[in-house]
């Protein structure tokens, strides 16, 4: 889970001298468990894209702001929130249950709510929903629990459950309606609230950077989360990137493992430009590593964002980077160790401005 990494990055920039605010990470400390968890600008990202002040039309026609949002971000769970409407955390917290478990949501909760039978606040979400619902409703409170523990281990949907048309007897003589008992039919795996209400509560947080501290939250997403961000395809200004993001999405299904990675970073990326967020071309002697960072109100990529360059020759261009200035490409490539291949590119990205070739001065030169 990336979620802690991502919040104590988050955490540090915002406390540190790049972003302009009043927190100095030494007397006025930010700390993200002061996010409230009510705020109506975070919930906005799960209703539409307005909150970001954008359209979705400049985002390739995705409907909500939740892209990159932990637990939501995926076309599968958005499509649960466009059917839900959330409107609280507790919301949130039961469609993070449905979206863990198996059949809880396809073919059940989903059709219950499309047939007006259930809302996400009465539909079965996580295991202890069933358990305090049947005590609600009267029901015994030891056969109550026991009736979770089947249905939440797939028990009865796999028809192994000996006592359930007694337990379904049981549960009509207290009104609990006839669709309740066809979705606990259905069950073959549930979630526990607390690990949803967890995960939610980590999301929510880092949803909220999203909204307010946008630059914090993307230099944290491309530095942490993103798994193919490449400079030359994705820092290059959107017509490029959208250019590329084409290319890809016309392959459709043939398009390889890398490049769905590629693309998924890419909506993330496409939505930065939307809200006018710019990147800063690298500088090999100020870039990380491997973290993004922010400059004078851009991000300026990692060392590693660079296509063929791995950790161990990001890390390396940053220690000769410091040693002193490089007197050539030459030099470069003896003191960072960095591939002829990787050397070219970064030389077709203008990385090395007026760097020359070799350290030898031709009689030319003068």
């Amino acid at each position: 889970h990336d979620d802690p990494t991502m919040i104590k990055t988050l955490e540090e920039l915002i406390n540190s001298d790049a972003m302009d605010n009043k927190y100095d990470g030494v007397n006025n400390v930010f700390k993200a468990t002061d996010i409230p968890l009510d705020d109506p600008g975070v919930m906005g990202l799960f209703a539409g894209t307005e909150v970001l002040g954008i359209t979705p039309e400049d985002i390739d026609g995705c409907p909500l702001g939740c892209l990159g949002v932990p637990e939501f971000g995926t076309d599968f769970v958005i499509q649960m929130v466009i059917d839900t409407k959330p409107k609280t955390l507790s919301d949130l917290i039961r469609i993070s249950g449905l979206s863990h478990g198996t059949d809880v949501w396809l073919n059940n909760a989903q059709t219950l709510i499309e047939e007006g039978k259930a809302t996400i606040s009465t539909a079965i979400c996580t295991r202890d929903d069933i358990m305090t619902y049947l005590i609600n409703k009267g029901v015994e409170s030891e056969e109550s629990f026991t009736i979770m523990e089947r249905v939440r281990k797939g028990t009865v949907a796999k028809g192994k459950c000996k006592e359930w048309s007694q337990f379904k007897k049981d549960m009509l003589e207290h009104d609990v309606p006839e669709w309740y008992i066809w979705s606990c039919e259905r069950i073959k795996y549930m979630f526990p609230k607390a690990h949803a209400a967890a995960y939610v509560m980590m999301a929510y947080r880092i949803a909220w950077f999203k909204v307010f501290q946008p630059l914090a939250y993307y230099g944290a997403y491309f530095s942490i989360r993103a798994t193919a961000f490449s400079y030359e395809l994705m820092c290059m200004g959107k017509e490029k990137l959208e250019f590329y993001m084409a290319e890809i999405r016309k392959k459709g299904d043939a398009a390889s493992k890398k490049e769905q990675d590629t693309l998924k970073d890419m909506r993330i990326v496409q939505e930065m430009y939307a809200r006018g967020y710019d990147f800063m071309p690298i500088d090999i002697y100020r870039a990380k590593a491997h973290r993004f960072q922010i400059i004078e109100g851009k991000l300026m990529p990692s060392i590693d964002s660079i296509e063929g360059l791995g950790d161990k020759a990001a890390d390396a261009v940053v220690d000769a980077a410091v040693q002193g200035r490089f007197l050539s490409k030459d030099d470069f490539r003896d003191r960072t160790k960095v591939s002829k291949t990787v050397i070219d590119l970064m030389d077709k990205l203008g990385l090395f401005g007026d760097i020359p070739q070799s350290n030898q001065i031709s009689l030319f030169d003068f």
